[in-house]
């Protein structure tokens, strides 16, 4: 069940989706609208208000897959943008991809998407996101890949098997940042 921000999220991105003619432009600027105001409104940007970035993730994502829309260009957005607006607003942008990516995969869950699909996006936004904003790709692949693995083990142990068999299957991710993430020894990977 999506929390009361992930639903305020959700419902509002539904709107927005619905009325728009470029979606991805559209679910990237409110997504990081949400998550800018929503950690700026917690105060103190702390990795504790940074947990409400899963929240607007979730809602987000879930928005995206319930207008019809692919979950692999929503959680990619979703966490890219989410990743953006937590740099923007001085946070951890590696609390914020590993935070983002959890909720991606709730949403996903939520909603029926599918959740390799959504871990691969979501690691692959959190790269997209080092680049813009000058992150390091290692650690915000790691986090990314880390939280969407947590969020799919919580969901179930068939859950958090398909998401790890779909990130260490995907020819797009780093093969090497993926399995240490997996494997729960991070700094062993090479960027």
């Amino acid at each position: 069940m999506l929390s009361s921000i992930a639903e305020n999220a959700k419902n509002s991105l539904v709107n927005t989706i619905s009325g728009a003619a470029d979606i991805i432009a559209a679910v990237r600027d409110d997504t990081k609208k949400q998550v800018i105001d929503t950690v700026k409104g917690a105060g103190d940007v702390a990795t504790s208000s940074l947990e409400t970035v899963a929240d607007v993730a979730s809602g987000a994502v879930a928005a995206v897959v319930q207008t019809g829309k692919s979950v692999a260009d929503g959680s990619a957005q979703v966490v890219e943008s989410s990743i953006e607006a937590v740099s923007e607003v001085g946070g951890d942008a590696g609390t914020a991809a590993k935070e983002a990516s959890i909720g991606t995969i709730k949403g996903a869950s939520e909603v029926g998407g599918d959740l390799g699909e959504a871990a691969i996006s979501a690691v692959r936004g959190s790269i997209d996101a080092a680049g813009k904003i000058g992150g390091d790709t290692g650690k915000l692949a790691t986090e990314a890949a880390v939280g969407t693995v947590k969020a799919a083990d919580e969901i179930g142990s068939e859950a958090g098997s398909a998401v790890r068999k779909a990130l260490l299957n995907s020819a797009a991710l780093p093969r090497q940042i993926i399995e240490a993430a997996i494997s729960g020894k991070p700094g062993t990977e090479k960027e």
